[in-house]
């Protein structure tokens, strides 16, 4: 299976939340793991913003860091650049998204369009998760 995620669905590998355990399991199913190339900085942006929140520990936080950079060289990892840019533009006339949103599923129609029936879009944010069905792409959660 080829697994697309999200940044709500990739920190969710590396904080314990709701679906933490779901997201754990894909991954350790799936053949591949496909994300955009925005997805470094929003994950960035998540986890220092929950030490911020939580007091996680700089030791706890270098750790969780250290393991989304050693993972970050296995994905396979969407670009943004004008061949996705067609795909944007798609995808933000079909659906009201936010830019990174819109970004994320353009990414995923691209890889869903050479995988299409070993392919899972795991994504919690229910405009995107709507979206990407309405795109005719499997996702999780099926009902959000």
């Amino acid at each position: 299976m080829i697994l697309y995620l999200d940044t709500s669905a990739l920190v969710k590998r590396y904080f314990k939340e709701p679906y933490s355990e779901v997201v754990v399991s894909k991954w350790q199913e799936a053949t591949d793991i496909v994300t955009s190339s925005v997805a470094y900085a929003e994950a960035m942006a998540s986890f220092f913003r929950k030490q911020r929140e939580s007091g996680i520990d700089d030791a706890l936080m270098e750790d969780i860091v250290g393991n989304l950079r050693a993972d970050w060289n296995s994905f396979i990892r969407i670009q943004v650049n004008d061949e996705l840019n067609e795909y944007i533009d798609r995808a933000i006339k079909a659906h009201p998204l936010r830019g990174f949103d819109a970004i994320h599923l353009a990414s995923a129609m691209i890889v869903f369009g050479k995988f299409k029936a070993d392919f899972l879009f795991i994504c919690f944010d229910q405009k995107l998760t709507r979206a990407a069905q309405q795109e005719g792409i499997r996702t999780y959660p099926v009902d959000f």
